[in-house]
């Protein structure tokens, strides 16, 4: 019981999540308009690829005043009659030093000005250091508003369906077993919901479904305390060119100017998993020059396969969503509710999982008849019981193909290597690991670059924690395939799909590094890919140590062919004496070139120099074939002969193989 005068009350879902908004992301201003943009931009990407449309998504962010703002919500711009009512609680030292050091930077300005004349680099440079100096003393209260706005050639929404898929928390069509980019189902609405606290503005959509003859547009807000969506107006203007998709357009309070780096590192990565979209990004400032357009061109048209529903595994189930599936199964008897209800189970090991129950549990018995004994005995038989894993078959990494293009799209790397692995399980949820490492590229540091994204998104907070970040960086020994971890410029991409991925935080922003089967699987893929990269390495190793050989031994053709000429000119300028001379003339006639004039310092140069760079690539060939066995990449293939003895000839080497021909002399009979 609580204290005299208690009163009881309950909350909206609508309200819990705007009293608790860090939990979907929603931190900060800045980090408001960052994940406002993201959830609109993943709704965008499902939405297109549910119908196999290759997504085209336009996002345009509008910086909007205050006085725009308040144009906007009718209400008149009025002079401040008391100034005193905006500055901050400033102490007369405090002002004093302030002011001191505004005096200051402008006079070495004006220095700096007289130094180098008006309109130099050095002295915009330092305008433009002393105004954002400026803006980070203004008033704290002071904020920034945005208009998002995010257009995509996706499914579109039924028009009767929109208030509650955009006004109603925790309603939508992503609920069930199936690999999903959404976290909570909150997408859009949490969005909404910030707009509404930040700036009271409603949200606005035009939407329109294949083949629709109108476009459904609505303006509505969300009853935050009622959970209920509140639309303003609503109108269904004619489509004659049959568009299809979605268009949102939303006002918030938001911090462009700290978030500007972030946002396009999200659209960056997000163009790297999916190659086979077009984002075009737009920011519009008051200031032209402040204004961005930006854009991730698409480089193919190979979309994964969308992932599948699924049925839960017997692992992964509790008591309550057993008691749920019971309430809302069609099946009519207690074999059938187990063989379609679950996978991994089928007619007759449902059978078998029965008999086992005992306690007068019968297969032909209604599953609703079941009693609150029965199912905690079939809770405990599930978790007890073996059963075969799921196969993986639901999910949709984005593959090999996509992520290597992806990458190569936007880093421009030296190489890269890539990996699937296999699915695995995890709490009787499967999951896939997918890896690249690149090496080389634009716009990377030098060190490991860790890129971390889960079900086909990019997680860009708390990576310190994640267990892709410590795996990379702890549990690779670099050195083992040459690669340098300080100084090579190396991009570690992972990605995980899951219908259940094994998120920590309230934010949901890294993935678990205390699950040895992810651990596991995250090393393997990133060990794979570096074992393809040891050897690319090791080749373009070899590559440049015969550039650098064949350039040394060319750097002394000249001087050595100009000392041998003197030596054969000489020798042909005076007779032969004695009998070693007689011997090399008989033997070899080097001199009769020479004395005819057939031969000068330029035939030598030029035979030396073919001579070099063939012997040069028989060196090289036979220290890559060396390499290929080191590293166990040589293999034996063989012609077999019709005879029984056979001897095979000396190797002949080629760029891509080694060939023994087999001997006439050897073949028997």
């Amino acid at each position: 019981m609580g204290k005299k005068g208690d009163v009881l009350q309950q909350k909206s879902p609508a309200e819990f999540f705007a009293e608790n908004k860090n939990i979907a992301g929603f931190d900060n201003p800045g980090k408001c308009l960052y994940t406002t943009i993201r959830e609109l931009v993943e709704n965008s990407l499902d939405a297109a690829e549910s119908i196999s449309a290759l997504p085209d998504i336009d996002i345009t962010v509008e910086e909007i005043s205050q006085k725009q703002l308040n144009r906007i919500r009718g209400i008149e711009n009025h002079d401040r009659l008391d100034e005193e009512l905006y500055h901050d609680f400033e102490t007369d030292d405090a002002r004093k030093k302030r002011l001191a050091k505004e005096a200051k930077d402008q006079e070495r300005l004006d220095k700096l000005t007289a130094k180098k004349g008006e309109g130099s680099v050095a002295v915009e440079a330092r305008k433009k250091d002393l105004d954002a100096k400026r803006v980070a003393a203004a008033p704290k209260g002071a904020k920034q508003f945005y208009r998002v706005t995010v257009k995509d050639n996706g499914m579109g929404m039924r028009h009767e369906d929109i208030p509650n898929l955009l006004g109603r928390v925790l309603s939508g069509t992503k609920y069930g077993v199936k690999q999903t980019r959404g976290k909570f189902g909150l997408g859009a609405k949490m969005a909404l919901i910030w707009s509404k606290m930040s700036t009271g503005l409603p949200i606005e959509i035009k939407a329109a479904r294949r083949n629709q003859n109108f476009i459904s547009h609505y303006k509505l807000d969300i009853d935050i305390h009622k959970n209920e969506p509140n639309v303003h107006w609503v109108k269904q203007p004619d489509n004659p060119d049959k568009w299809h998709g979605a268009e949102l357009s939303v006002i918030i309070a938001g911090n462009w100017q700290y978030y500007r780096a972030k946002i396009i590192k999200y659209l960056r990565q997000i163009a790297v998993i999916t190659p086979y979209a077009q984002f075009n990004f737009q920011f519009k400032a008051d200031d032209e020059k402040s204004s961005l357009d930006v854009t991730f061109i698409r480089r193919t048209d190979k979309m994964p396969e969308p992932p599948k529903d699924t049925k839960h595994h017997p692992a992964s189930v509790d008591l309550e969503l057993i008691k749920r599936l019971i309430n809302i199964t069609k099946c009519t008897t207690l074999q059938q509710f187990l063989a379609r209800e679950f996978s991994s189970i089928s007619k007759d090991y449902a059978g078998r999982l029965i008999s086992e129950m005992r306690i007068d549990a019968d297969p032909s018995m209604a599953p609703q008849d079941l009693t609150e004994k029965q199912i905690v005995r079939m809770h405990q038989l599930l978790h007890e019981a073996k059963f075969k894993d799921p196969d993986g078959s639901h999910l949709s990494p984005a593959g090999e193909y996509n992520l290597r293009l992806g990458i190569t799209k936007e880093l421009h790397p030296d190489m890269v290597a890539t990996h699937q692995g296999e699915a695995r399980v995890l709490e009787g949820h499967s999951f896939i690991v997918e890896a690249a490492v690149s090496v080389g590229g634009r716009d990377i540091k030098p060190g490991i670059n860790v890129y971390r994204f889960a079900n086909r998104i990019p997680l860009l907070f708390e990576g310190g924690s994640d267990v892709i970040t410590k795996t990379a960086l702890k549990r690779i020994n670099w050195n083992s395939y040459k690669i340098n971890q300080s100084s090579d410029k190396v991009g570690v991409f992972v990605s995980v799909v899951s219908t259940k991925i094994p998120y920590k935080g309230a934010g949901k922003e890294y993935i678990a590094d205390d699950m040895d089967e992810m651990v596991a699987a995250v090393k393997h893929a990133i060990q794979q890919c570096c074992v393809q990269l040891k050897v690319k390495i090791a080749k373009a190793q070899a590559a440049r140590e015969q550039k650098q050989r064949r350039k040394n031994l060319t750097k002394y053709i000249p001087n050595a062919c100009a000392a041998v000429f003197t030596v054969l000119r000489t020798m042909a300028d005076h007779p032969a004496s004695g009998p070693k001379r007689h011997a090399l003339e008989a033997a070899h006639d080097i001199l009769r070139p020479v004395k005819r004039q057939e031969t000068d310092e330029g035939t030598l140069i030029t035979s030396l120099t073919e001579y070099v760079q063939r012997i040069d690539t028989d060196m090289a060939l036979e220290y890559q074939m060396q390499q290929g066995m080191a590293e166990g990449t040589r293999q034996s293939w063989y012609l077999v002969p019709q005879s029984v003895q056979h001897e095979y000839g000396p190797e002949m080497q080629a760029s891509c193989c080694v060939i023994r021909v087999l001997q006439p002399d050897g073949m028997g009979a």
